[in-house]
């Protein structure tokens, strides 16, 4: 059994005409046809990408991922504007070939291949790439807050939560003390029966339960914040206000301005996504030197030193700083003694679960305080004979969401060597990242109307924004290239062929 077929596009129409006639051969969704058309849909792991052989034929994985691609490309991302659009737009009739999805089915695609869609970027990625239209020495790294469906009402902290309880019980007094009145009050009329006022204590009752439980979740989880309609959203700083939002994260090319990867996170700072976001760019890019720049919210000497241990060049906005390294020295060699430093960073090492302090000294796992979200390192022996003392305690705190690990206590220091580095910043490339990474976040939400998501839950957005940068980087590519060569060029690498795919 095939999928639902749309109206053949040569066939005669009672006016006459074709409905390819509408289309231009300069009409960049010409460029969205081909490159679905192009691309293996069951090896990206969409569903329902063969048809059924019983029940009702389905739509085909092909048309809804045009359409959705062709509504970020055009401000038209909400399913039921799309589902309007299939009924008046020229281009869209054309780009289905008539075929009418209702909003449900429209949504329930994007909700259902979250893991396709983000595919479905990288095979773009690797058709520019392919293209030479990433210049692969220079990446900008940046963050942006996109809002989230859940509104500030809805989100919760423990200062948030102790105040609304506390005005509960205050109301809660208050009722209750109109409640022995009550009796003595109803014949006139002029105040809520005992009844009413009963009522209303068992609703006040009720929503201090609610926030005593979300409370004590919590202090369960370790967790800050809780969001009733987006549990993965959180409230973040963003242009000198609060919102719910989700932070995303690029990796632009400096030659054409193109996103080359992403990562969406619901962490309200930038510290501990320089590493992750450099090593990603530089396997995308294919060039394991690559040179990543990005502003001082990643100024984190734990980032640059795992960056530095990847042989990527970062230059992070800031000032030059001692870090110390574990390296493998060379047979017969003597690493130098460390014994003083400027300006000094500590180093967290993520899979020995230990810090290096800029003299060398390791640092172990002692405790974690769960109120504060951090955990402690210290090594009081080698702070106590220290001649530099970095910190009036003996020990350093970190950030546990910025090591990105669960605490733990066990550790590994056997044969770990290390060697003192001098990061330099380079101030002429910290000059070009605005340029470079500023331009794709403005346009996106600006231009393309996508500073807000739509989608509930940290796949899901994630899925989202893989369609908004990808759209972007089609609508960068046709300028850069122009609709015709890059036509050329997605019939020359059809992304269904094994190279490709293997590439």
């Amino acid at each position: 059994m095939s999928f639902v077929l749309g109206t053949d596009r040569s066939q005669l129409r009672m006016l006459p005409d074709y409905l390819d006639d509408y289309i231009d051969e300069d009409n960049p969704i010409r460029v969205v046809d081909a490159f679905v058309d192009s691309l293996d849909l069951i090896s990206l792991g969409f569903l329902r990408s063969e048809p059924s052989d019983t029940g009702r034929p389905g739509y085909n994985p092909s048309d809804l991922l045009k359409l959705m691609i062709y509504g970020y490309m055009n401000r038209v991302r909400s399913s039921r504007r799309l589902e309007a659009e299939t009924r008046r737009n020229l281009e869209v009739l054309w780009l289905i070939r008539e075929m009418k999805p209702d909003y449900r089915t429209i949504a329930r695609f994007r909700q259902e291949n979250p893991e396709a869609l983000k595919k479905v970027f990288r095979e773009f990625s690797r058709l520019c790439l392919k293209l030479n239209l990433y210049g692969r020495e220079l990446a900008a790294i940046d963050g942006s807050k996109f809002r989230a469906v859940n509104s500030k009402d809805r989100n919760f902290n423990e200062a948030k939560l102790n105040d609304r309880i506390k005005r509960l019980d205050a109301r809660i007094a208050e009722y209750m003390s109109q409640l022995e009145e009550a009796d003595a009050h109803e014949e006139r009329g002029d105040r809520k029966t005992a009844e009413e006022i009963r009522e209303i204590i068992t609703e006040l009752e009720a929503r201090k339960a609610s926030y005593t439980s979300y409370q004590e979740e919590l202090r369960e989880t370790g967790e800050t914040q809780k969001s009733l309609t987006d549990p993965d959203a959180r409230r973040m700083f963003d242009n000198g206000s609060t919102e719910v939002c989700y932070n995303a994260q690029i990796a632009v090319d400096s030659k054409h301005h193109l996103i080359a990867t992403y990562d969406v996170t619901n962490g309200g700072n930038d510290v501990g996504m320089l590493s992750s976001m450099a090593s990603i760019a530089a396997e995308v890019l294919e060039n394991p030197e690559l040179t990543v720049v990005a502003d001082k919210g990643y100024d984190s000497g734990t980032g640059i030193a795992e960056c530095l241990m990847e042989g990527i060049n970062p230059q992070v906005a800031g000032e030059d700083k001692d870090l110390c390294i574990p390296v493998t020295p060379s047979e017969g060699e003597v690493l130098p003694e460390i014994t003083e430093h400027t300006n000094g960073r500590c180093v967290y090492l993520r899979e020995r679960n230990v810090v290096i302090c800029p003299l060398g000294r390791i640092l172990y796992p002692k405790h974690y305080k769960k109120s504060k979200g951090s955990a402690v390192f210290n090594n009081p022996k080698a702070c106590a004979t220290c001649p530099q003392r970095c910190t009036k305690e003996k020990y350093m705190r970190f950030d546990v969401r910025m090591l990105k690990a669960k605490f733990r206590k066990t550790y590994d220091d056997t044969e770990l060597h290390i060697r003192q580095v001098r990061y330099s910043v380079d101030n002429e490339i910290i000059k070009q990242r605005k340029t470079i990474v500023e331009h794709p976040f403005g346009t996106i939400k600006r231009s393309m109307d996508a500073s807000y998501l739509l989608t509930v839950g940290l796949e899901s957005v994630k899925a989202e924004l893989a369609l908004t940068f990808l759209a972007y980087n089609i609508k960068r590519a046709i300028n850069v290239l122009g609709i015709g060569r890059l036509m050329d060029a997605l019939f020359s690498f059809n992304c269904k062929k094994p190279a490709l795919l293997a590439a």
